[in-house]
């Protein structure tokens, strides 16, 4: 990364500077508290001084809002120009600046989504830091860096598979330095639910996890090989709004053709925001084994239309053992 600047008279860009501009280059949008724990270490009063130097330079632009809002940040045209002119956006679709702008124009449903994005990965990558022996090398929220082509469930009278385009709403590589001196990389794709789709909709995107992890996806994008695929396992990350709606999906997720027992691992928004690398995770696997032979067995067929049962909820909160992100399986 490039070093201090004098722009104009006004304002010296510092490292961080640079790193918030390429955060919201890359983000589209950030409150001032992401901002706050993301590259000031929580210190409030530093961030909002620098952030309010910013905005007054022209550098972030804020969106309208009412007043009991949260100011919703975004990267200025100006900005933008500073971070083309320094090479910093060489590695990302090459984007005019009104794409750009057009980009940071989403509707309220799609901002209260990426806002809860933002929240997750503000979560998770503070609580990484904070690990010594892990190393966090990327963490991006924009979908179009890591989209794919992947295969659904054959359609009811033909023989092949739908294709569809699976656009995570993050993805996560780190490193764990091992004791003895091995490091070991972690890959992982996010999934940030607010009930807004149906669940055969984020099944069948697992059914597309499933089908890019066989079809060698991450392998051939790290420069391997599909024969390759083993050797790049990657779980997806599913947080769900609360402990039904959860269990719901990991019922969902049995019936998919192979089952998704162990690729995925849900919890839900309020324990990763809390304690991500808590022991808040659970498998499909892990709530087939504590329905079985239940009225809940996942393998009865549904008839009728849904209901709560608070019963369920009960029998898997007593039984069920909750993972931690890296616990071995």
């Amino acid at each position: 990364m490039s070093g201090a600047r004098t722009t104009g008279a006004e304002v010296e860009l510092q490292e961080r500077d640079l790193a918030i501009l390429q955060g919201l280059f890359e983000s589209r949008l950030m409150t001032l508290t992401h901002i706050t724990h993301l590259y000031f270490n929580g210190r409030s009063e530093a961030a909002k001084k620098r952030i309010q130097r910013l905005k007054h330079e022209r550098f972030i632009g804020e969106r309208a809002r009412l007043v009991y809002q949260p100011s919703i940040l975004h990267l200025s045209r100006r900005a933008f120009g500073e971070l083309s002119s320094r090479g910093m956006l060489l590695d990302y679709p090459s984007l005019a600046w009104d794409q750009l702008e057009d980009r940071a124009r989403v509707s309220e449903r799609t901002l209260r989504h990426e806002l809860a994005v933002l929240d997750v990965k503000t979560a998770l990558s503070c609580a990484i830091r904070n690990v010594a022996h892990y190393e966090l090398i990327e963490f991006s929220t924009w979908p179009l860096l890591y989209q794919f082509q992947a295969a659904q469930p054959p359609l009811l009278g033909t023989y092949h598979p739908a294709r569809v385009l699976i656009r995570p709403d993050g993805f996560v590589r780190l490193h764990e330095h091992a004791i003895g001196g091995d490091t070991f990389e972690h890959f992982f794709f996010l999934e940030v639910d607010r009930s807004t789709e149906p669940r055969e909709t984020l099944a069948r995107r697992v059914y597309g996890y499933q089908d890019f992890y066989r079809r060698g996806g991450l392998a051939l994008r790290h420069g391997f090989t599909r024969e390759d695929y083993k050797d790049f396992p990657f779980r997806v990350l599913m947080v769900l709004p609360n402990e039904e709606r959860r269990n719901n999906m990991a019922e969902r997720l049995l019936q998919n053709d192979p089952p998704a027992l162990t690729m995925v691992w849900l919890t839900t928004f309020s324990e990763i925001t809390a304690d991500p690398l808590g022991a808040i995770w659970m498998r499909p696997l892990d709530y087939r084994e504590i329905v079985k032979g239940t009225q809940y067995d996942a393998i009865r067929p549904r008839t009728g239309a849904y209901r709560r049962d608070p019963a369920r909820e009960g029998l898997v909160a007593a039984e069920l053992k909750k993972l931690r992100l890296f616990e071995a399986e």
